[in-house]
């Protein structure tokens, strides 16, 4: 599917208006034991309430009264007793495969034990920067499927690169924005793709790892759970802290959604690109479903 004009001006809206959601969101974090108005926050970021409003509902399409109670320790706890057994349930609910994002099928493939150790050696990967509805975006794709998709923090692409190239460091990398365009539609696309085809990833990672983050891709949207029951979940309930360094390595964001775990207690926690991202991410979803 190739991008329209009309959808890629869309998502660069999106992501500009995502950067000053994500001030909003920062201010939130600091000054919410006071509860500050619609009127201070719009002042803080240099809006009037009018253009906020206006702004936020167009960025996640409800209020920001609204979205915040999503965000709230009470409904994180809510939604973990309501889903205690969702890695088990993944499946009842329609899911088939390894997981599945916003009605696209996901498919992973993992580098063989002899590919890990190469780091990439003889791999072509193209790559491209991206805007996104989470602020702007690093995608790689081989052809293989997709092997590592990141959130630019600070508008620092240096180190989203140098990131990337670290996982791929013996990895030929060509930077050819055109080729990953299509694909940076499909993962953020809210429907479904014409043909129903998969999004293919194609995974580096230990044994151990590719456990985790596929138990990752069953979590539906608009849920959450936490490192416990992912432990649980694959046969390992004494590795909670090892699944969460797992999750920490996660090399796509936002297609494998580690940013659906949360502590036990409520507390969304941190992210890798960044916590105020974290909650952007959570409370769209929640949004929409």
């Amino acid at each position: 599917m190739i991008p329209t004009a009309e959808s890629m001006v869309s998502y660069q809206q999106l992501s500009e208006d995502y950067q000053r959601v994500e001030l909003a969101l920062a201010y939130l974090e600091e000054h919410y034991q006071e509860q500050p108005s619609l009127a201070s926050i719009a002042e803080y970021i240099g809006l009037s309430e009018y253009h906020f409003q206006r702004l936020f509902t167009r960025w996640v399409g409800i209020s920001p009264k609204r979205f915040l109670q999503y965000l709230t320790k009470e409904h994180a706890k809510e939604l973990l007793d309501r889903c205690v057994p969702v890695l088990d349930v993944a499946y009842e609910t329609g899911l088939s495969g390894p997981g599945r994002l916003h009605d696209l099928f996901v498919h992973c493939e993992a580098v063989t034990p002899g590919e890990y150790k190469l780091h990439g050696q003889g791999l072509t990967i193209h790559y491209g920067f991206h805007p996104s509805p989470f602020g702007e975006c690093l995608l790689g794709v081989t052809e293989r499927g997709i092997c590592g998709l990141a959130f630019v923090n600070q508008g620092n692409r240096l180190d989203a690169f140098n990131d990337f190239r670290r996982r791929w460091k013996n990895a030929r990398l060509v930077e050819d924005a055109r080729q990953t365009a299509p694909i940076v539609e499909r993962v953020f696309s809210p429907t479904p793709t014409a043909n129903g085809s998969s999004l293919k990833l194609y995974l580096n990672g230990t044994n151990f790892q590719i456990k985790v983050w596929e138990a990752l891709l069953r979590i539906p949207p608009g849920s959450v759970t936490t490192y416990q029951q992912i432990a649980e979940g694959i046969g390992m309930p004494g590795a909670a802290r090892a699944v969460g360094q797992a999750v920490g390595s996660n090399p796509v964001a936002y297609i494998i959604p580690c940013h659906r775990v949360i502590r036990k207690m409520g507390v969304i926690g941190g992210y890798r690109w960044g916590s105020t991202r974290k909650k952007a991410i959570l409370g769209w979803e929640m949004a929409r479903t």
